[in-house]
């Protein structure tokens, strides 16, 4: 995997989803269970349970939603097959890849940004489509350390959504966790990585879900 990891870092822009999942993967950071698809006869042979989604998968495809290439709650083999042909007729020169769904849970955003004065900082907050509207963000610089990354979390005005608040289950440690194990990453790769975009991750009582991850090399 070492050898695939650099040929992944040596490449400038945007990584696909799956190369970025792989890399989250390998350091056992959890992601969505996901297949790259190039021809129909691939459908035929997934691991995946369903419900699945549809996803463009493409250097070049930042934003998929934007350009019409998500597809989320295909409920069975028929419905797959005919997302994967349209698809291919929208997006004819690129893979694509079928993700299986999870439940969803409290929805947070984690990411790495190289900074022009500090450098590489790590952020989180309240994710999906609220990061935007509440901006309910926390940023140190890495590296961090344990204690760093549960003061983070103290200081997302959100928490409470990740204390169990009125019945939500949820987990605080689990993504204390997460984010040292981010910072590590970014540590590791700090040479490397322009920006990385983990959003939204759910977290659950006893787990967590990487389901959306974007990373952009310098």
């Amino acid at each position: 995997m070492k050898d695939e990891i650099r040929k992944l870092l040596s490449v400038k822009g945007a990584l696909a989803e799956n190369e970025v999942k792989d890399l989250l993967n390998a350091f056992n950071i959890k992601t969505t269970k996901y297949e790259v698809v190039k021809k129909p006869k691939d459908l035929e042979n997934l691991k995946l349970r369903y419900p699945v989604a549809l996803k463009v998968c493409s250097r070049e495809i930042l934003h998929k939603t934007d350009v019409g290439g998500v597809k989320l709650g295909i409920k069975d083999f028929d419905e797959l097959e005919k997302a994967f042909n349209e698809f291919k007729k929208k997006f004819p020169k690129e893979n694509l890849l079928v993700e299986q769904m999870e439940e969803k849970g409290v929805e947070i955003i984690i990411g790495l940004v190289h900074d022009p004065t500090f450098g590489m900082s790590i952020m989180c907050g309240v994710g999906g489509i609220f990061t935007e509207l509440y901006k309910d963000v926390v940023f140190r610089v890495v590296p961090i350390d344990m204690y760093d990354a549960q003061q983070i979390v103290e200081e997302i005005k959100g928490k409470k959504l990740l204390e169990g608040f009125r019945g939500i289950k949820s987990n605080k440690k689990l993504v204390i966790d997460l984010l040292y194990k981010v910072s590590k990453f970014g540590e590791e790769f700090m040479e490397k990585i322009d920006q990385m975009d983990l959003n939204p991750v759910f977290v659950y009582a006893t787990d967590y879900c990487v389901v959306d991850a974007k990373i952009i090399l310098k």
